[in-house]
């Protein structure tokens, strides 16, 4: 029998900008994902739909699967001929007990790799404006684990810390924080030494408290410091009043649910999180190709027929032109016939096919496209490729000033309910929903339910979108125009 193969990635910190790229391809080729507490649900929503995930858990002082029955686990998945991640916080081989995890598989002979993740205790510091080490400040850096088995002491050479008069960085030992400030400072530590907890470094809730070595423990009981953080102690934390520029991010403290299908929320979501934002993506539509294509093929096989092609959506043309491509033909096959593009964020898809829109109406809605068309096609007829069940003010305003047109539809909105519970439990009235089109307003409620009581907030991208959030008790707020820029203005504003 043919062995599986496993890999043991390091998914970092918790910001998924941080999970490294080789780490992230391993991820995405997963059939079994075995994975920690602290690996963040944006990395996670990495993993492919059709993979298996199993929690183990793991926090500290709990481990509902023990280590030995990951080991096992891990060994098994590998033994049935899967290619198995084992998807661990920071870095496997910092305090993560990744070598234990490869003893097993290698005494059976099975293929793994590590990948080295980016590890906290560099990290945290970073988002806090601490630079582990400095030339006017330290020469070294030292990485300590701060866990201590119940009712045992700490085991660490606090003398020896101390003497190399360098930066000291503690995992996992928020429970041991009393006992290893006084550990430093019997050790001859000045209390005056400057020190810090980062915790849940560099998520869009981080929080830093600075302190000194004598009285950080009574801060951070005084400031309620949860695990995960990390400490550190050391002359380099004084300079985060200065150089803390994660707390500084426009959009730190918002939280953002980004309502886009998943395959085109890349590019918000990303954006939001590089501003500071904690994002949550719930993509509650989905479009799908219709499987009867019969009516699109008899249009594109008679452009001459047409003066205009008008796409409404990003999705009509990503479906338009993929159905060319799988049936053997290119952009060729649309000729010389001019294009029509509701808004910018069309018009960006078709350029990703080396198209260009020569017709964008001012205000991106159909109505206005309508009475565009009608102005620069009098005579022409009019070819639109769009969802089942588009918009009507396009088709009236040609019909009322009679420009003939065919209305074929390409693709198909569902609605998904997918992750529900994970994004209810965000919604607050300070949470800000993003909404990119009406679909995805009717996608929201559909999976939510009611939520005019919630008295949520929404950032819309046109008039439309808005008018439909209204509906249903959102507070509104519209972007200028109907562009990711303007949007992501609108909710920095909120």
């Amino acid at each position: 029998m043919k062995h599986g193969k496993v890999i043991l990635v390091g998914a970092g910190p918790g910001d998924p900008g941080l999970l490294t790229i080789k780490g992230r391809k391993a991820l995405q080729e997963a059939q079994v994902v075995i994975y920690d507490r602290l690996v963040s649900p944006e990395i996670l929503a990495l993993v492919p739909e059709d993979a298996e995930r199993i929690n183990v858990g793991k926090e500290a002082d709990h481990h509902p699967v023990p280590q030995d029955q990951i080991n096992e686990l891990l060994l098994q998945k590998a033994l049935e001929g899967k290619y198995v991640v084992r998807l661990k916080g920071g870095d496997p081989f910092l305090f993560g007990r990744g070598g234990e995890e490869l003893e097993l598989l290698s005494r059976h002979g099975v293929d793994f790799q590590e990948i080295p993740g980016i590890t906290s205790a560099i990290a945290a510091p970073a988002c806090a404006g601490i630079p582990v080490t400095h030339r006017d400040f330290c020469s070294s850096v030292h990485i300590i684990t701060g866990h201590q088995r119940a009712g045992k002491p700490l085991h660490i050479h606090f003398p020896a810390l101390v003497q190399t008069e360098g930066t000291l960085i503690f995992l996992m030992g928020v429970g041991s924080l009393p006992g290893i400030c006084q550990g430093l400072l019997e050790a001859g530590m000045d209390p005056d030494m400057p020190a810090a907890t980062v915790e849940r470094g560099t998520r869009p809730d981080q929080r830093v408290t600075l302190a000194t070595v004598a009285t950080l423990p009574q801060v951070a009981s005084q400031h309620q410091v949860r695990s995960p953080a990390t400490i550190i102690v050391g002359r380099v934390c004084s300079l985060s009043e200065d150089f803390n520029w994660f707390d500084r991010l426009p959009l730190k403290g918002k939280t953002v649910i980004v309502t886009r299908p998943k395959n085109r929320a890349g590019t918000i979501s990303d954006r939001l999180r590089a501003m500071g934002a904690r994002v949550a993506e719930f993509p509650c539509i989905e479009t799908r190709p219709l499987p009867d294509q019969e009516a699109m093929d008899a249009a594109l096989a008679h452009m001459e027929d047409y003066s205009y092609l008008v796409f409404t959506s990003a999705a009509g043309v990503k479906t338009a032109m993929e159905h060319l491509f799988s049936t053997g033909r290119d952009v060729r096959a649309l000729g010389s016939i001019r294009l029509a593009a509701i808004g910018p964020g069309t018009d960006a898809e078709l350029r990703r096919y080396g198209l260009c829109a020569d017709l964008i109406p001012t205000i991106h809605d159909g109505a206005h496209l309508g009475a565009l068309l009608c102005d620069a096609c009098p005579r022409g007829r009019v070819l639109i490729l769009r969802a089942q069940w588009g918009s009507e003010a396009l088709t009236e305003a040609l019909t009322s000033r009679g420009i003939p047109f065919d209305d074929v539809h390409c693709y198909e909105t569902h609605y998904t309910a997918r992750q529900a519970e994970e994004i209810r439990a965000l919604l607050t009235p300070d949470t800000i929903i993003a909404f990119t089109s009406a679909s995805t307003v009717r996608g929201f409620v559909g999976a939510m339910g009611d939520v005019n009581h919630l008295h949520l907030r929404a950032a819309c991208i046109g008039q439309q979108t808005a008018a439909e959030a209204q509906k249903h008790g959102f507070s509104t707020v519209t972007a200028s125009s109907a562009t990711i820029d303007a949007l992501i203005d609108c909710i920095g504003g909120m």
